[in-house]
């Protein structure tokens, strides 16, 4: 449906406000109900014709144009002033068309930790499996009883390089006992395995798979290429009814559309808040600035802002086959993987380059540390409040060289590389998002406010350190020296003994792994911070959700795609 054909008088049971990971889930959800009418609302185009998110390898192909939100953080002291590029997809399915396909869940802990009703380990484990449909392959020891198997997403287990089958060994032998499918059941917080990916038969299997194809219902007007501007709302017995929404279409139009029952907001963490605030709902002072008017108080709007702090450290390897660059790289390997998926949805672009993954507790290394003797903790939690059921660290690994687009010395020339990813958990650094104007077609401004603590620099150089002796010990497990030291510049992380040598490369290469959660928090009555009840309903208000993982009160370790 196209964004013309929405009328004045149109009214729906349910409006959604984003159709990304989330907001299709919600739609396609609300659907279920045939006697509802829902308006799914995407700032981008529809996702049908899109090759680069159909096909996996193609994913940056995606990124810095018109299928981009194009965040750019402003400079940030904790990362000596750099800015981060916070890539987001927009088109319909949103970031699950250009992320990782990874399936990785987190620990039940996560979930028990927000100590709200419904939102359980067990009970979000649930959902997560009632979403997927997992195919096993041959090789793989899936555990059984923590997928689903008649859910919209597809997914299925990732067939390794070599480089990744010596990883998992070397992390195995460095002490992170191998689990095959522990970040499908949420319950190893030290091992090593492989992540399941929202990947079959070649093809990628995104949000948007909940109101398309097989799920395509009749009951549901998909709008694209519109922007959500704002909520309107009406005073009913002394409540503020959330009962229409302003909505730009790409002529630069601007049209009412009347909800009858319920309003959800499924921007995720970068732009329900945006849409919170231009509507009236949130800090009060910050709203006047703006010249916009407070209709509700919420200190929490905007704030809370919680991600993922990845660095990437990039090894040469000196023997050939071992890694994925010649499929790629070398001479006109490009255009043959291309036509090979093509003609067969094979090859090499038909995966996401990771490859071996882990999650570690890094207790017994930072023991004798004494910003971590100092910190303080809560009985049976560490200094970062994780239980020992939840891991500090997760790694994974690519199969190739590549990641954000600052890493371009494509090893060419029959050269080959790969990159140790350490990701932090349980960040205790949280940043914001703000509005520069009330003008809906400006991004909203996004400070991460990265390792602004002490505590989360010391965990991630740490991190590090184990990345990069399990990098180095494959070639002790390889019985030869495959693994040479960094690409494509002249340091060597090998030579990297103390903590210390790691600061200033960590804060050089720290970039963000898009899990970005926090922004409209849930939270009990009592939680003046807390944008939302347990319902997910908008305090102060009736007929108005946020759905996304902005709802996150602290961010789960694991990636954001399943819990969205």
């Amino acid at each position: 449906m196209s964004p013309g054909r929405i009328l004045e008088q149109d009214a729906y049971d349910f409006i959604v406000c984003g159709g990304g990971t989330a907001g299709c889930v919600v739609a396609g959800r609300l659907a279920e109900d045939s006697n509802s009418r829902i308006l799914l609302v995407e700032a981008g185009p529809h996702n049908k014709d899109l090759e680069n998110v159909h096909m996996v390898g193609g994913w940056s192909k995606c990124f810095d144009g018109e299928l981009d939100w194009n965040l750019v953080t402003p400079p940030m002291k904790g990362i000596d002033g750099r800015q981060v590029k916070l890539s987001r997809g927009k088109f319909l399915g949103g970031s699950s068309g250009v992320n990782g396909t990874l399936c990785v869940r987190g620990s039940k802990q996560d979930y028990d930790d927000w100590h709200l009703p419904g939102w359980s380990g067990e009970e979000f484990f649930e959902y997560m499996r009632k979403a997927e449909t997992f195919h096993n392959k041959p090789w793989f020891r899936a555990d059984e009883k923590a997928h689903g198997y008649d859910g919209p997403l597809h997914t299925e287990p990732h067939d390794l390089a070599p480089i990744s089958e010596l990883l998992l060994k070397s992390m195995e032998d460095k002490g992170l006992p191998f689990v095959a499918d522990m970040f499908s059941n949420g319950e190893t917080a030290h091992g090593s395995g492989h992540a399941v990916r929202t990947v079959h038969k070649g093809i990628r299997c995104t949000g948007a798979d909940f109101v398309t194809n097989d799920y395509h219902r009749h009951n549901i007007d998909l709008v694209v290429e519109t922007v959500v501007d704002k909520i309107n709302f009406e005073e009913r017995d002394g409540q503020l009814q959330a009962v229409s929404v302003v909505l730009i279409d790409k002529t630069g139009e601007k049209k009412t559309v009347k909800a009858r029952k319920e309003i959800i907001v499924s921007g995720g963490a970068y732009c329900s808040p945006a849409v919170l605030l231009r509507s009236g709902i949130g800090p009060k002072a910050e709203l006047e600035q703006l010249g916009l008017k407070c209709l509700v108080d919420a200190p929490g709007v905007g704030k809370n802002l919680l991600d993922h702090l990845i660095v990437f450290a990039f090894y040469e390897v000196t023997k050939e086959g071992l890694t994925n660059d010649h499929l790629v790289y070398h001479g006109d390997a490009a255009m043959a993987a291309y036509m090979l998926y093509k003609e067969k949805k094979e090859g090499i672009l038909s995966t996401f380059p990771f490859g071996a993954f882990a999650f570690a507790r890094l207790d017994e290394r930072l023991k004798d540390d004494p910003l971590w003797q100092e910190a303080k903790r809560e009985a049976g939690r560490d200094p970062m409040g994780l239980t020992p059921k939840q891991p500090n660290i997760e790694f994974f690994t690519t199969e190739l060289y590549g990641g954000p687009k600052q890493y371009d010395k494509y090893p060419i020339d029959k050269k080959h590389a790969f990159a140790v990813i350490t990701e932090l958990f349980s960040p205790r650094s949280k940043g914001t998002v703000t509005l520069k104007s009330a003008d809906p077609l400006e991004n909203p401004v996004v400070d991460c406010n990265y390792l602004s603590d002490p505590l989360d620099l010391l965990v991630l150089t740490e991190g590090c350190r184990l990345g990069n002796e399990i990098a180095m010990n494959v070639n002790k497990i390889a019985g030869e020296e495959v693994v040479k030291g960094s690409w494509p510049s002249d340091l060597t992380h090998h030579a990297y003994t103390k903590r210390e040598d790691w600061i200033p490369y960590v804060k050089q290469e720290a970039t963000t792994c898009y899990h970005a959660a926090g922004t409209c928090k849930m939270g009990r009555a009592d939680d003046e911070m807390a944008v939302l009840d347990e319902h997910l309903l908008v305090r102060g208000t009736k007929g108005l959700s946020v759905a996304d993982t902005s709802i996150m009160p602290t961010l789960h370790g694991g990636h954001t795609q399943m819990p969205a």
